[in-house]
């Protein structure tokens, strides 16, 4: 069995939205990386992508400019799924969410991957345990990151029943050295913990919209005001012990919230964008107008101001209340 100090090669497979990130995170780790796409096209993108993201980070001061570099050229590519495995120790899985795709791929992970290495998928959408080949269940974990991965600190590590704990731990031990904070669940259950979080919260924001309580703006203006920020000190339980468990068994007894019902229905508001090409950034119109702004501009604005912000997050996690 692997231990952490074994860990010296890292395959990340799949180069699209999520690859570049994760891949600059282990290499920012210190890991030889090898990262593998279908696609010429895809891995050309993802070569301008890590290294304008590095410098982006030294201009940050996350990173020494002169270490841009250095850390670049830990990252190789490669043209076959088997060139890209071959000496690694550990497997991120980061391919498009497919569960037909996946099942190929896990395929020929099966053929060619040596049964001590740690494999772990960045699945969002389905149980990978259901997908994998049963004799890779073993050594299969998830690794659920954030976009964009490179900043978002947060990543969700659980193992298959078939698996030893030792595998997760290895992950949150390792990903943790790498800058990142993760976060181990005890079983597997879609949508982890802050996508299912985040689905509840959506359920609430469209149920306002669709009943015209209030507009887009205000939601995030209020939600921005208030408990976002005293999450980052707080959490959501504590922030529970400190106005007090009794205030919120009340809530319940008492019945000072009710769900809204259909909530699992497509929001009538989300329906109407969808069906307008209205899909936010990408389409340059979404609940807000991006019509008339540079939207490589914004991105690069919205990364500096999320260095800003979990710089401060780091603080507080390092200090808690």
């Amino acid at each position: 069995m692997k231990t952490l100090a074994d860990i010296k090669k890292i395959a990340v497979l799949g180069a699209g939205t999520m690859g570049p990130g994760i891949a600059q995170t282990y290499a920012m780790g210190g890991y030889e990386v090898t990262m593998w796409t279908r696609s010429e096209a895809t891995r050309e993108k993802a070569k301008v992508s890590l290294k304008t993201s590095l410098e982006t980070f030294a201009e940050e001061g996350e990173i020494k400019p002169e270490d841009v570099d250095v850390i670049y050229g830990r990252i190789n590519f490669a043209l076959t799924v088997e060139d890209a495995v071959k000496g690694a120790d550990m497997i991120q899985e980061t391919i498009v969410e497919n569960r037909d795709a996946k099942a190929a791929l896990y395929e020929q992970l099966a053929a060619c991957v040596d049964s001590d290495v740690i494999i772990a998928s960045n699945t969002s959408a389905m149980n990978i345990f259901e997908v994998v080949p049963e004799k890779l269940l073993p050594q299969q974990i998830i690794c659920h990151w954030y976009a964009p991965p490179q900043l978002i600190p947060l990543v969700e590590v659980v193992k298959s029943e078939q698996a030893p704990q030792e595998y997760a731990d290895i992950a949150v031990t390792l990903l943790n050295n790498c800058g990142k904070t993760a976060v181990l669940m005890k079983k597997f259950i879609k949508g982890y913990i802050v996508n299912r979080l985040q689905q509840c919260l959506n359920r609430e924001i469209f149920y306002l919209l669709d009943n015209g309580y209030c507009d887009a703006e205000a939601i995030d203006l209020a939600a921005k005001a208030s408990f976002i920020p005293r999450a980052c000190v707080l959490g959501l339980l504590k922030r529970a012990d400190f106005g007090g468990l009794d205030m919120t068994a009340n809530n319940y007894r008492n019945h000072s919230y009710t769900m809204p019902e259909h909530g699992d229905e497509m929001p009538h508001v989300l329906e109407e964008h969808v069906e307008h090409g209205e899909l936010g950034i990408k389409s340059g119109k979404g609940f807000y107008d991006y019509s008339d702004v540079d939207i490589e501009e914004l991105k690069a604005k919205r990364d500096k101001q999320l260095f800003e912000v979990f710089r401060l997050q780091k603080k507080f996690l390092s200090d808690p209340v």
